[in-house]
């Protein structure tokens, strides 16, 4: 397969400082589909022989260069090999057309995230781990349940964005009829963008300030992606995914095998997060008649919100992370 000549920026355009203890480079790799993506690699200053390595992404709508680049790199000062990847069709990553998303895909992202770790002179193939932030942090359950080469994977303030497609926010909307009035929405919208031959976006974050009678996770979520972690790539900064660019999502669960995942899973959420309920019932769902719950945790940190977890690294606890990858990446 031949990989896309992608223009990369050389310069450091993260939207957290630089660190003085890692090594980064940028390093692009093709996934099953053909599409090359772009990923940031952090290697430990003085690292010898094979390191434990990491690949990472989310949250959905967002861009290495955001909180998915502050993980990895975090990740690195603390001693693993570590990737912070773009996704298929968004940021310096490859695919046609734009801004889309797809569970099928997405997974396997990940997968090609792993081959590319796998190969890598400085790598231990046999100490690889996910970690996925957000929508990709159900993204990550999903190929964990998939590959049996990935030994530990960190889910962080997890959204399970199969479920939230199909029902809404908090279920509210987990009727045939309000799925009916959804798709029929969308399909009448592909048919005009189809006859006009342009893709519409579906709109970013709301613009700050945002108006006081909003709910608190649109004010949490424009305060990051329009506030202080404004990024020009990212879909959540800007115009947002392709109008039908989730439509994939509405009726393909993707959390239906997690009950068979053998290798470690940690699932971190925020008490206060609007979204807490994805992580718990995942848990739930991943632990129900599972041979394999040994290796399986649910940590809720209290008072956290949704974003916390996305760049607040007093809450973050990245000392439990690097806990549970030393335990089961050895």
């Amino acid at each position: 397969m031949k990989k896309e000549a992608l223009v990369l920026t050389q310069e450091w355009d993260k939207t957290f400082p630089k660190s003085d203890k890692v090594d980064h480079s940028k390093v692009t790799f093709i996934n099953r589909y053909g599409i090359t993506l772009a990923a940031d690699m952090y290697v430990p200053q003085n690292a010898e022989g094979k390191l434990p390595a990491i690949a990472v992404s989310g949250p959905f709508g967002a861009v290495k260069e955001q909180c998915s680049g502050l993980y990895a790199q975090t990740l690195a000062e603390r001693g693993f090999l570590t990737i912070a990847f773009d996704p298929s069709f968004t940021g310096e990553s490859g695919g046609q057309p734009r801004f889309m998303a797809s569970p099928d895909i997405n997974t396997e992202d990940f997968q090609a995230a792993v081959d590319f770790l796998s190969v890598q002179e400085n790598v231990d193939a046999e100490r690889i781990g996910i970690l996925g932030i957000c929508g990709w942090g159900g993204m990550a359950l999903n190929t964990a349940a998939l590959d049996t080469r990935i030994k530990a994977t960190v889910a962080a303030t997890m959204y399970d964005m199969t479920r939230v497609n199909a029902n809404g926010y908090f279920d509210s909307e987990n009727s045939e009829e309000k799925r009916f009035e959804k798709k029929s929405a969308l399909n009448a919208l592909r048919t005009a963008e189809y006859a006009k031959g342009e893709y519409s976006r579906g709109g970013g974050c709301v613009e700050l300030p945002v108006p006081e009678d909003m709910p608190f996770f649109v004010k949490d979520y424009s305060e990051y992606y329009k506030g202080r972690a404004y990024h020009e790539r990212s879909l959540n900064s800007n115009e947002g995914w392709n109008s039908i660019g989730c439509m994939s999502f509405m009726n393909q669960p993707i959390l239906r095998y997690t009950n068979e995942i053998r290798s470690a899973v940690l699932i971190i959420h925020g008490e206060k997060a609007h979204s807490c309920y994805f992580s718990k019932d995942a848990y739930a769902a991943m632990t129900k008649d599972s041979k394999y719950t040994d290796n399986k945790e649910l940590m809720i940190i209290p008072g956290a919100v949704h974003t916390d977890l996305y760049d607040n690294i007093e809450v973050i606890p990245f000392d439990k992370i690097e806990g549970f990858y030393n335990e089961y990446l050895k």
